[in-house]
């Protein structure tokens, strides 16, 4: 991994830390990210290309993070039939998760 520095190696042995990265080219500790990158890669680097810059890269990967998250409909993201977008399905869990906890409060009584 490109973070792991002799002084930070050093550091967790020191402490007897074992460091949760696995091998150089290994993509099974980030199975979801790997995947993430290669659709990244194949439904925009790739067909899009060859690129002017970094900036004109930047610019379509905002664009293709905010379609991947806010309009992309996807079918296996929640239980059934029905196609929604993982923002979508997001904000839903996220409201079912408040409503599901009522809020309480705590009184103390004065010293």
């Amino acid at each position: 991994m490109q973070y792991l520095s002799v002084r930070y190696s050093d550091r967790l042995a020191d402490n007897e830390i074992v460091a949760s990265v696995g091998s150089k080219g290994d993509s099974f500790d980030n199975a979801m990210a790997e995947s993430f990158n290669g659709l990244y890669k194949w439904e925009l680097i790739y067909p899009k290309g060859p690129w002017r810059g970094i900036d004109d890269v930047e610019f379509a990967t905002l664009t293709y993070v905010d379609w991947f998250n806010n309009r992309r409909l996807h079918g296996e993201i929640e239980p059934g039939p029905g196609f929604t977008t993982p923002a979508a399905f997001e904000a839903d869990r996220y409201r079912q998760t408040i409503s599901a906890e009522p809020a309480t409060t705590q009184t103390t009584e004065p010293l």
